[in-house]
C-alpha cells in the first residue's frame, strides 16, 4: 500500500548539496522534527544514502530523486526501480527540471512505480504542462517555475492559485506541493495558508549555515499553519451551524 503523506506536508530535497555523513544528520534532524511536530516530511535522499537514511528513521516518507522503467536484468547505468524500493524508498520523484521527461516518459515512470506501491511525486513548470500531468493521475503535482528553483525567490501569488486551481480542476485528489525559492519558514507557512498542500525546500535548507535549524524553522511553520488551518475550519464549521 502506499504511503500518502498528510496534508499539510513539508518536502526537503537534499539533490547533491549534501552527501555522506551530512545527509544521514539532516535526515535524522527531519526525523525528529516529523515526529514532534507531527508533520509528514518527505525526505528525497541521494541513490547512495537511501537505504541508510530509510533504516535508520521512523516517521521520514524517503523518497528517490528518479528511476528509470527497466526491469531486472542488463543495464548497468539505469536506476531499477525493484532496487529502489527494495532501497526502502516509498516514491520517486519524476519530471524534475534537472532531469525532465516526455509525457509518455512520465506516464511509463508512473506505471512502474505504482506496480510496485511507489507514490509518485511528479515536478511541473507551466501551469499548461501541469494540467497536461494531472491528467495522468500523480499522487502528488508539484508545480514550479524552473527559473525560480534555487533562485531564492519563491513563486508569485498569482502562479500559485492559478497553478492550484488548474491541478484541481482536472483532478482534485491529487495534492499539490510548492517548492520553488522556498528559503524560510515564513515562506512555508504563507503558502500553506494560501491552499499549497505541501511546500518543498531544496538549497533553502541544504545550502543554508546549519541546514538542520533551517529545516526545523520550515517544519515548525508548517505545524503553525497545520494549527491555523485546523482553527479556521472549526471556525467556519461553527459559523456554518
Amino acid at each position: 500500500m502506499k504511503m500518502i503523506p498528510r496534508p499539510p506536508f513539508f518536502e526537503v530535497g537534499v539533490k547533491n548539496y549534501l552527501y555522506g555523513d551530512n545527509v544521514l544528520a539532516l535526515a535524522l534532524a527531519a526525523d525528529e522534527a516529523a515526529k514532534r511536530c507531527d508533520i509528514d516530511v518527505l525526505f528525497i535522499a541521494p541513490y547512495m544514502e537511501l537505504r541508510r537514511v530509510a533504516e535508520r528513521t521512523d516517521r521520514l516518507i524517503v523518497l528517490a530523486p528518479y528511476m528509470d522503467t527497466l526491469r531486472p536484468g542488463p543495464g548497468m547505468t539505469d536506476v531499477l526501480p525493484e532496487a529502489v524500493a527494495a532501497a526502502g524508498a516509498k516514491g520517486v520523484v519524476i519530471n524534475h527540471c534537472e532531469r525532465p521527461m516526455s509525457l509518455s516518459a512520465i506516464r511509463r515512470t508512473m506505471l512502474r512505480a505504482n506496480e510496485l506501491g511507489l507514490f509518485t511525486f511528479v515536478c511541473a513548470d507551466t501551469i499548461a504542462e501541469a494540467k497536461a500531468v494531472a491528467e495522468l493521475g500523480p499522487d502528488i503535482l508539484n508545480p514550479e517555475l524552473t527559473e525560480r528553483i534555487g533562485a531564492g525567490q519563491g513563486s508569485d501569488p498569482g502562479y500559485v492559485r492559478a497553478s492550484i486551481q488548474a491541478v484541481k480542476s482536472v483532478n482534485p485528489k491529487i495534492l499539490v506541493e510548492q517548492a520553488a525559492g522556498i528559503t524560510s519558514g515564513q515562506q512555508v507557512y504563507e503558502l500553506l495558508m494560501a491552499g499549497a498542500e505541501g511546500v518543498g525546500a531544496a538549497s533553502g535548507v541544504c545550502a543554508a549555515p546549519d541546514p538542520c535549524a533551517a529545516l526545523w524553522d520550515m517544519v515548525l511553520h508548517a505545524q503553525k499553519a497545520r494549527d491555523a488551518l485546523r482553527a479556521r475550519r472549526l471556525r467556519m464549521e461553527g459559523e456554518g451551524a
